[in-house]
């Protein structure tokens, strides 16, 4: 029996009708570029990846080939993502600025993600396995449009993840990592019927990763593509290994060779790459309770609505778990949720890389949702994403105007010294996003449309939707609690006249970051000698050591209004105080005392 008969997908030719192109392309670029501009680095991993970037784009051939943030190395990642970004700086920073500028690469990759994405979900959506029954007198969708259906069901799932929000638009290494996996999953789906260039996309995709991220995530995915192509065989799957397994390799072995002969040092280069391997497998390890508790408890709604409708899409086609649309996107998935597992540390970074592989499985559980659940997802997201709305517009006129006035002093208690900004520009895009909004959810309510990515639309809306009222509505008060504008401003005011250069203690990547950038502070390491201490002191430590003549004097210390777990103080080196000439008198004593 042909494999459109054994589908247990029955769907009439209008169930695909395609989405409106220009809504689906409003969605993705108006999702994409909101948040992205107008905006400083925000605490902690996107300003730390700004800081790589900024840095490279600043500095020398050396900075370029082994990444650091004004000259500590920074080993959590490869350094593609990084040249993208410091690329953009080099073109538009004189336009944009550097942050804005930056910001280009994440909407790079977002777009190209989207694309991979939805192509990847066309061509599976075009195979004959997954056909729909077709009817004795005919009236089932074309391939074509049946496969259009399913990549706009995807790319919709993808857009409506809460997770992807804030995390799809910072400057980090995982937003590009995000787009080699989806890339990966595109060059798999393309080998089944062009192996050659499907190997190519394959072996680019494995080999970016690669050079994006650390080592063992791109081993363990080699793994799984291994077993996967026993799992599902074709007979050109040993071909395209043979092509995208060495044309990986070859990439990541550039960056190597480029780096031990390009550096000063060959000695640094070796140094740093061993120290990158030696970072990303001390990662992982024996499963932690505490991590696994983390999990537990974000995963789930990190990866909302796609988690369960890829649970069911694996449900709905038990007879064809063999079959390229589910091994596919699993051989990418299941290591990297083994590999979450095992973290040490708990952190929701990872997390955007399992969205492409479970959008494109979840699209295959569309067509078999019975009407009831889809009209539960249909509601659920209406009056969720409606309430949420009125809740953004509520926080922002109570912002404003102090009523009511209950949730005004909330605000201000969070965030002491905020000054609420009004902006015609925000209000307008608020209202018009807030006007389409009601316009999409009357189409829903009062229609009973048949296509299959209806279950999804108004996730995908909504999401936008409130995406795009806090970049607009609360942009002003979320940059005054995440950036370190105004307290590294003041640092650089306290800097004495002339210094020699500042030795950051106990400061992360984000900060250190944040200090060079807005306040033009001049940072060395300990062989420098410098003359300013700059510390992070979450408590007390106590006074820095003095040394022989000399004395650390402290001259500024101050923290970020919104966060009260941080302070930073700076001491600068100075002499001692020459020694009196006689002995201290008894009221002198007194007075030091008092």
């Amino acid at each position: 029996m042909p494999p459109a008969q054994t589908s247990r997908v029955h769907l009439t030719a209008a169930a695909t009708s395609a989405l409106p192109r220009w809504l689906l392309l409003a969605l993705c670029i108006i999702y994409g570029l909101s948040g992205l501009f107008l905006r400083d680095p925000w605490k902690n991993e996107d300003a730390a990846g700004f800081g790589v970037m900024w840095t490279l784009a600043q500095g020398g051939v050396q900075d370029w080939l082994l990444p650091n943030i004004v000259g500590r190395p920074h080993i959590e990642d490869g350094p593609l993502v990084f040249w993208i970004g410091a690329l953009m700086i080099k073109l538009f920073g004189w336009l944009l600025g550097a942050a804005d500028a930056a910001r280009l690469s994440t909407a790079l990759f977002f777009f190209v993600t989207c694309a991979s994405i939805w192509y990847g979900a066309y061509l599976l959506g075009r195979r004959a396995e997954v056909q729909p029954f077709e009817f004795a007198f005919g009236g089932q969708p074309k391939a074509r449009d049946y496969g259009r259906t399913l990549a706009d069901g995807a790319l919709l799932i993808f857009l409506a993840c809460v997770g992807l929000a804030q995390r799809g638009h910072e400057t980090t290494a995982q937003v590009g990592q995000m787009y080699c996996i989806a890339l990966m999953l595109y060059g798999l789906i393309r080998s089944l019927d062009k192996p050659n260039q499907g190997a190519l996309w394959l072996g680019l995709g494995l080999g970016a990763f690669g050079l994006a991220s650390g080592p063992v995530m791109p081993l363990v995915l080699t793994a799984s593509l291994l077993l996967a192509t026993w799992v599902c065989p074709q007979r050109s799957w040993r071909r395209v290994l043979s092509i995208s397994l060495p044309l990986a390799l070859a990439i990541v072995l550039a960056w190597f060779a480029a780096a031990y002969f390009g550096a000063d040092e060959r000695s640094d280069a070796v140094a740093f790459i061993r120290e990158w391997s030696r970072f990303d497998r001390r990662m992982y390890g024996v499963p932690v309770p505490e991590v696994l508790g983390f999990i537990a408890r974000n995963l789930l709604l990190y990866t909302w609505p796609v988690w369960p409708l890829a649970i069911w899409a694996w449900h709905s086609w038990d007879g064809m778990r063999r079959a390229p649309h589910i091994v596919l996107p699993l051989a990418l998935l299941l290591p990297q949720l083994v590999l979450l597992a095992m973290q040490q540390t708990g952190g929701d970074m990872q997390y955007i890389l399992l969205l492409p592989p479970l959008a494109m499985l979840a699209t295959f559980g569309l067509p078999t949702l019975k009407r009831s659940i889809i009209n539960a997802i249909d509601w659920f997201a209406v009056f969720s994403f409606t309430i949420l709305c009125g809740f953004v517009w509520l926080i922002w006129i109570a912002k404003l105007t102090g009523y009511p006035p209950k949730i005004a002093r909330n605000v201000y208690r969070l965030l002491p010294g905020y000054v609420p900004e009004f902006s015609v520009i925000a209000l307008i895009a608020a209202l018009l996003v807030t006007a389409a909004w009601i316009l999409i959810v009357r189409w829903r309510v009062s229609r009973a449309p048949k296509m299959i990515w209806r279950s999804v639309v108004i996730s995908a809306a909504g999401a936008t939707l409130m995406w795009v009222l806090m970049m607009t509505l609360w942009l002003p008060t979320i940059n005054y609690g995440k950036t370190y504008r105004d307290v590294a401003e003041a640092a650089a005011m306290a800097l004495p006249s002339t210094y020699q250069c500042v030795q950051p203690i106990r400061m992360g990547d984000a900060q250190l970051a944040s200090f060079a950038y807005f306040g033009h502070i001049r940072f060395g390491g300990p062989e420098d000698n410098c003359d300013v201490l700059l510390r992070h002191d979450p408590q007390n430590y106590g006074e820095p050591t003095s040394v022989s003549r000399f004395q650390w004097r402290l001259i500024w210390e101050g923290r970020r209004p919104s966060d009260r777990d941080e302070r930073f103080r700076m001491y600068h080196l100075q002499p001692l105080a020459e020694k009196p000439s006689r002995a201290p008198s008894f009221s002198d004593i007194r007075r030091r005392r008092h």
